[in-house]
């Protein structure tokens, strides 16, 4: 099967092309293909028989290779096409979605409102968990949870780094971040967590 994602932020199609095709893939840059080498790349197997998992770096710049991918959506191999920019007027674009090609946009991440991260960790760090978590639930409809943890952060870091809460505080949302990228739960789950062990210190 072939997906293809796109998009500006590179770190959330990175994790789920990693949550896809596992830890061993094999990648292939574009620009170091031609048009005879999509029969092998699309179709090839491996030594040992096995499908294959395959992640191709920007295919949509090299013309002569993304002109044709239509032709190989029925490959048996498990394949993400992950393009930086994608154009949805042009014909092959119009054609894999008529094919019902699998497409995932990573829109790059706005930086998140400061002033209601700074209110929401502000209200956690006085032990007000209520206040924080509807700041926080304000934020969940538009903001990534990835730049809110690190907002939350840099408010704790600035306005609170002479108080040992501070430290404290700043320690759970660094461990929230790591857990971020590498646990199941849900992020902004995570993320109202550690505001409520911020509020509980």
């Amino acid at each position: 099967m072939i997906r293809l994602f796109y998009g500006g932020d590179r770190v959330a199609a990175r994790k789920m092309i990693d949550r896809l095709l596992g830890d061993d893939y094999e990648v292939i840059e574009a620009e170091s293909i031609e048009r005879a080498d999509m029969d092998s790349i699309f179709f090839g197997t491996s030594i040992f028989g096995d499908t294959r998992k395959i992640l191709i770096k920007d295919l949509s710049e090299n013309k002569s290779c993304w002109e044709v991918v239509l032709d190989y959506i029925k490959t048996p191999h498990n394949i993400i096409i992950w393009n930086t920019t994608l154009d949805a007027r042009t014909t092959v674009y119009k054609s894999l979605k008529a094919a019902k090609v699998e497409m995932r946009e990573f829109k790059a991440a706005e930086n998140p409102d400061k002033f209601i991260a700074f209110e929401a960790i502000q209200a956690a760090m006085r032990g007000d968990a209520k206040t924080a978590l509807m700041k926080c639930k304000k934020m969940e409809l538009k903001e990534e949870p990835y730049m809110v943890i690190g907002a939350f952060a840099s408010e704790a870091y600035k306005t609170f780094a002479t108080s040992r809460k501070a430290r404290e505080a700043v320690r759970i949302l660094a461990k929230a971040d790591m857990d971020m990228k590498s646990a199941a739960v849900e992020p902004w789950s995570i993320a109202k967590i550690a505001l409520v062990k911020i509020a509980n210190l």
